[in-house]
């Protein structure tokens, strides 16, 4: 449909006011010529918020701006990054970024070098090369920091506190943008303080630190308040969306983006409302009002198709296809998801992308589409188990680097050390020449700096011994909870084939090892409603319950995500149930304090005894644990907070363990597999479904 502010013409009136909110009023009235680095200022605002407009009207002073002063050409190419990135033609805001430094260089003009290497940095960021963007940014701040202009200096700095935090590395973020919010009170204008205030309040969303957030947000509609500019207060109000949201409090995040909304309406900057429909989409589907989350998203497919981006257009269909999956329209939600789930898989988004399967397996749960719901999951699972296999290598990668990096500075070392004692040596033969009463010290001399360098190889190998012993306890254990990690796991089972043959008889009395693997309860729900610093409390808690519910023998593993996995080695057969039982009833029992709020969590459960072995033949141990797998998502299907496990197989399992692999519950109810369901309360031991 189309938007809003496109269905009527607006008045002279009205288009009187959008120029004065626009700072357009040099061009609008021609009355007196206005200075040129005014008219690029008004103009810095207006790109700021619709480069689409500004675009034409920096080409149409180009030519004077380039005869202009250095301080007028720097703006003009500095303007003309912004507004050919914003307007998605990365190649000329490349080339023009690239013209501004290298105009900056020749003149020795700071203030033009950090605007141009500043602006190359947001590019280089939009196209996913991190590293060079915060190296770029981080060049643009010395050289902004050796000018007096305070435009370039706010600006620069707080690109650089953001790159900090971009790192990662939240305390030297913090410290940057305090620094650059002193500066712009002492030297700046309200603008400036808005700017930085707003990008201090997201900082402090970042580091969850929501009270400080809000004193910061409060602090900007203050200064916000002293200029005439909807797309600041639009953008303050953006900010206090996600603030609210990440908070809890959806009805002021609703108030806020509405707001934000008809603000961006009323100048024309259809990127930033794309967005806010979107977010309102979103907002309305966390209430349940799903009419209205259509209605949104609808609108936010217009807009995002309008300009083009794929990323609104993809998020815009998601939340279409979760109202139309909620409303019970299930084939127009699942094609709606699917054609938004196509973009991020042709964008190669793919954490993104596990993400909204996610949510695609749970709106299909709630919908009643089990099948649907369970392969969601396993797509979700495969992205889930790729993404970490390739977050580990890159871990190792950058060990890898780290240890090579203190080896050769150690060989370096070792090698002056090496110089020096060969220019001992030369000095010492020199020596003897010239004095022989003096061989003695010499000789002496010579021992003893033999003797530190041993001591000193010495050292340096007891601390490289170390760090091995170091790397490789990181290695196998889950930095969270402590827990041994899924390498560590596979490794140990390819190293233990001898225990695929045991347990292959059927008596309730005979020892058997056995796998358990658990999955928390609606952990999505934790995460949304209390944050992410409440699911990893959740999952330390459950971690720590764990090890008191099992044994010291048992092998506890931080499997991935919200899921854990436990093989115990020893146990009789018929104590399985009793196991998953106690394992059910002890988690829920828990108690997670997390700041005033207690929270507790459940668990689904699939479990098996280990080896499995249709027809007396043992399985390999990762089929093994896909059947256990599939065990959990029959729990999960089941109502949760529940464990479903393998007891057994029929005597032609063996024949149809493709069958049985592929639809374990199907195969259940055909009564190829003899199952057991356990709950908090009691265990049902029924042979068939």
């Amino acid at each position: 449909m189309p938007a809003v502010w496109e269905t009527k013409k607006p008045s002279k009136r009205l288009c009187a006011l959008l120029a004065s909110l626009l700072l357009t009023s040099s061009f609008a009235y021609a009355e007196a010529p206005v200075p040129l680095d005014q008219r690029l200022a008004e103009i810095r605002e207006i790109n700021r918020f619709i480069p689409e407009r500004a675009l034409p009207m920096l080409l149409k002073i180009e030519g004077e701006a380039r005869a202009g002063s250095v301080a007028d050409k720097a703006d003009l190419l500095a303007e003309l990054c912004v507004a050919y990135q914003k307007v998605g033609r990365d190649d000329k805001a490349l080339a023009t970024c690239d013209e501004l430094i290298a105009f900056g260089r020749r003149e020795k003009n700071d203030a033009a070098i950090a605007k141009g290497l500043v602006r190359k940095g947001y590019i280089k960021y939009a196209q996913s090369e991190l590293a060079l963007s915060h190296e770029l940014i981080w060049e643009a701040e010395r050289h902004a920091l050796a000018t007096d202009d305070v435009e370039v200096r706010v600006r620069v700095g707080v690109s650089a506190a953001e790159a900090f935090a971009e790192d990662g590395n939240f305390p030297r973020a913090l410290e940057k943008m305090q620094a650059v919010l002193a500066y712009a009170r002492q030297h700046g204008s309200p603008v400036h303080m808005v700017i930085v205030l707003n990008s201090l309040t997201r900082l402090y969303v970042q580091m969850r630190e929501y009270d400080k957030g809000f004193e910061a947000l409060d602090e900007a509609y203050v200064a916000a308040a002293k200029i005439n500019s909807p797309g600041r207060m639009a953008t303050l109000k953006g900010t206090e969306y996600g603030l609210a949201m990440d908070t809890g409090q959806i009805q002021r995040a609703l108030k806020a983006q509405l707001a934000a909304l008809s603000l961006e309406r009323s100048i024309g900057a259809q990127s930033m409302a794309a967005r806010s429909l979107v977010n309102l989409s979103d907002c309305y589907l966390k209430l349940h009002d799903y009419r209205n989350a259509l209605a949104y998203g609808e609108q936010a497919l217009a807009a995002a198709l309008a300009i083009k981006d794929e990323t609104a257009v993809a998020t815009a269909r998601v939340n279409i296809g979760q109202a139309y999956l909620a409303s019970g329209r299930i084939v127009e939600g699942k094609r709606s998801f699917e054609e938004g789930l196509a973009i991020y898989e042709k964008n190669g988004d793919k954490p993104e992308l596990q993400s909204v399967l996610a949510e695609y397996g749970g709106a299909l749960e709630r919908a009643g589409d089990q099948a649907g719901a369970i392969k969601a999951y396993h797509r979700e699972r495969t992205l889930s188990n790729e993404l970490f296999e390739k977050r580990r290598q890159k871990a190792m990668l950058e060990l890898q680097e780290k240890y090579d990096a203190d080896k050769r500075q150690r060989q370096i070392e070792l090698l002056e050390r090496e110089n020096q004692v060969k220019s001992a040596e030369i000095d010492n033969r020199r020596l003897q020449q010239r004095v022989w009463w003096l061989l003695a010290v010499v000789m002496a001399l010579v021992s003893v700096i033999v003797g530190l360098l041993y001591r000193k190889v010495r050292h340096a190998n007891a601390q490289l011994q170390e760090k091995n012993l170091e790397l490789k306890q990181q290695s196998v254990r889950d930095p969270l909870t402590g827990l041994y990690n899924r390498r560590h796991f596979q490794d140990f089972m390819r190293t233990h084939q001898q225990l695929e043959k045991r347990g292959v008889g059927t008596s309730d009395d005979e020892m058997v090892s056995a796998l358990f693997l658990m999955d928390v309860d609606h952990f999505k729900h934790i995460n949304d409603t209390w944050g992410h610093g409440a699911g990893d409390a959740v999952l330390i808690k459950i971690a720590a319950s764990l090890r008191e519910i099992l044994r010291e023998t048992d092998m506890i593993v931080r499997w991935g995500g919200e899921e854990f996995l436990a093989f115990l080695p020893a146990i009789p057969r018929s104590g399985l149930d009793e196991v998953a039982r106690r394992l059910l009833v002890g988690i829920a029992e828990t108690r997670i304090e997390y700041g005033n709020e207690t929270l507790s969590a459940q668990v689904s459960i699939g479990f098996a005894p280990y080896p499995l072995a249709p027809a007396g033949q043992p399985l390999p141990w990762e089929r093994a644990v896909n059947l256990v797998d599939m065990a959990l998502y029959m729990a999960k299907g089941h109502g949760r907070n529940r464990a479903y496990g393998l007891r057994s197989f029929s005597s032609t399992a063996h024949a149809s363990m493709e069958d049985i692999e592929q639809n374990l519950e199907q195969a259940w109810r055909a009564g190829m597999v003899d199952m057991s369901i356990v709950t908090a309360g009691w265990t049902d031991l029924r042979v068939s479904a």
